[in-house]
Formats: structure tokens, C-alpha cells, sequence
């Protein structure tokens, strides 16, 4: 079968020129590329990704395994660096820091929660031991330092686990307890790598319910990613990566009826990159039998796509 489809349109790292793309945003990919060698084969993990986080959203980026979403964590936390393109949290620019600036930015400007608890947290600390030993790494005075994890442990529901060792505490306390130690001195960025990954669904919506805390009550800007569909409900802007690349988005937003009543309205978009590619979804390939080549034609406020096979 063939058919048509159709869319509708006190550091010192240098400061960014004006004008440029993603300027004022706190997150920027620009056509980012990350390519390894694995037993003599080139694998290209990102191919030119394009991405852009605002200061204060809230955003899952979602994908299968080998998507690309790992690799792009891995930049973004300071632990990779791309083959290529641009990526710039805040000032800092990713894919030029030395290796001392890297060790600074990991310590005051991105906090990161891994799946594994037991990446996160010191065994043989308390949870308000390990939320004060990044902050007296980073020379945090102990009174400034005691009031912050105070703060920090109450926010996120754990204040009575204070005296209490990983060990001792449930899956999801860790978890909290996690964040806690990721927000410990005040990073402008939360990067949470399958943060419900090994916990089940109740707990899973309690964390979850904790990262939307920490975003809009101390306006840290976070960014999940997971393999779990279901944790875009939480959340107002989900990212699909596929093949190395963002392909579509869903926006949520919340509309007020005439009887005063609130609903949420979630609207999927493609994505179109900075070099003018577009992913169609699977189904629409296939219904409409787009393969290979196709051919496109400029209409009035549209651009359609017909199948090459048409006569």
C-alpha cells in the first residue's frame, strides 16, 4: 500500500558568544557525536543528537537499549566527552574542559544518581554522613554544612533516617537518600541514570514524586533517563532518543475545564533536527509504505512525503 504523509510546522571557562544556537538555555547539544571502537568495530552511539534543556524543566529522555541515552548521561555528567559537535552545560563547555576543570564541574555545577544504590551511597556512613562528605570536600563550612543536609533530608522525606546506614534502610529511602547526596551542594543540574530501575512501582512513584519535589521547590533542573515509558506521566516533557538522535517529544500540560475541573493533555511532536532530519514513526512507514527514497513537495504551510513507489 502507498500513501502520504504530511507535517506541520568564578570560573574560568569562556563565556558563549550571543546568537548562538540553544543560547540562554542551561542544557545545550548541538549535532553531538559519539563514536567508540568495540573489538575493531566503529560504533556511532550518538549521530548528531540535538538537544535543549531549559533552566527549571523537569525532562525524561527515554529509549531503548543501545539508543543512545547512556552515552549522552555519560557527556553530559562530565565522565565522557563527544566525538564531535557542541554540548554545554551552563558556562561550561564539555567538550573543552581539561581535566581539572571536569573534576570541578562534577563537584559544583551537576549532580548525578546512578540505578545501583550502592554507587551512590557510602556503606559504612549514615545517610547524613554521606549527604556531608561531598560538602566538606568542597570546603563547605560545618555549620553551613549541617544546616544543608538538614534541609535536604527533610525535603525529601528521609529526616528520620538520619542516623541510619544504607544498609538499614528500604530501597527507595536509599534512592532519596541518593538524591539528597546529588543535590548536596546545590548543582545546577540533577542527572538521574534509571533512578527506579531496581525498585517496584509504588516506590518507584515515590522517587519519582521526590525528583519532581527537588525541581519545583529548590528549582534544580532535572533531567531522567530510562527505559520506562510510564515515567513520562510524571514529568511535563518527554524526549525519545532512537538510533543516536531525538525523534519525538510529548508535552504535558494542564487545561481547566468549564466546571473548574483539571486534566492533563499530553501532544506528541516529531522531531526536526538542526540538519533537517525528521524520524517518521514505524507505523507510518510502513502503512504508507515509506522506503528508501520518497519524494517531498512544499505545500501551503505543509510539507508532504509520498512513497517513491507511486507511479
Amino acid at each position: 500500500m502507498s500513501g502520504t504523509a504530511t507535517t506541520t510546522g568564578a570560573r574560568t571557562e569562556p563565556v558563549r558568544a550571543e546568537g548562538t544556537f540553544g543560547d540562554g538555555a542551561l542544557v545545550v547539544c548541538d549535532s553531538l557525536v559519539r563514536i567508540y571502537q568495540s573489538d575493531g568495530i566503529e560504533v556511532q552511539a550518538l549521530q548528531g543528537l540535538d538537544l535543549l534543556v531549559e533552566e527549571g524543566e523537569l525532562v525524561a529522555v527515554v529509549g531503548a537499549s543501545g539508543s543512545g541515552k547512556s552515552t549522552l548521561l555519560g557527556i553530559l555528567s562530565g565522565l565522557d566527552v563527544p566525538t564531535a559537535g557542541r554540548v554545554r552545560v551552563g558556562p561550561w563547555d564539555l567538550a573543552a574542559m581539561t581535566r581539572a576543570q571536569r573534576v570541578t564541574y562534577r563537584r559544583q555545577s551537576v549532580g548525578f544518581v546512578w540505578q545501583q544504590t550502592a554507587r551512590n551511597l557510602v556503606p559504612y556512613l549514615t545517610a547524613e554522613q554521606n549527604v556531608d562528605f561531598p560538602q566538606s570536600v568542597a570546603g563547605v563550612p560545618r555549620r553551613e554544612r549541617a544546616a544543608r543536609t538538614h534541609e535536604l533530608l527533610g525535603a525529601l522525606g528521609v529526616a528520620d533516617c538520619a542516623h541510619r546506614r544504607p544498609g538499614q534502610l528500604s530501597g527507595g529511602q536509599q534512592q532519596r537518600v541518593a538524591i539528597a547526596v546529588a543535590l548536596a551542594n546545590s548543582p545546577a543540574l540533577l542527572l538521574a541514570d534509571e533512578p527506579t530501575g531496581e525498585l517496584d512501582t509504588t516506590t518507584s512513584a515515590e522517587v519519582l514524586e521526590a525528583l519532581r519535589s527537588v525541581n519545583t521547590e529548590l528549582g534544580t533542573t532535572v533531567l531522567v533517563v530510562t527505559h520506562d515509558p510510564s515515567v513520562s506521566e510524571h514529568v511535563r516533557r518527554t524526549v525519545a532518543i532512537r538510533d543516536g538522535r531525538t525523534s519525538s517529544e510529548v508535552l504535558r500540560s494542564t487545561r481547566t475545564h468549564d466546571d473548574g475541573t483539571e486534566h492533563t493533555v499530553a501532544e506528541e511532536f516529531a522531531v526536526l533536527d538542526r540538519a533537517g532530519r525528521v524520524q517518521l514513526p514505524r507505523e507510518y512507514r510502513e502503512a504508507l509504505d515509506l522506503v528508501g527514497r520518497v519524494r517531498l513537495a512544499l505545500e501551503e504551510h505543509q510539507v508532504t512525503v509520498r512513497s517513491g513507489r507511486e507511479s
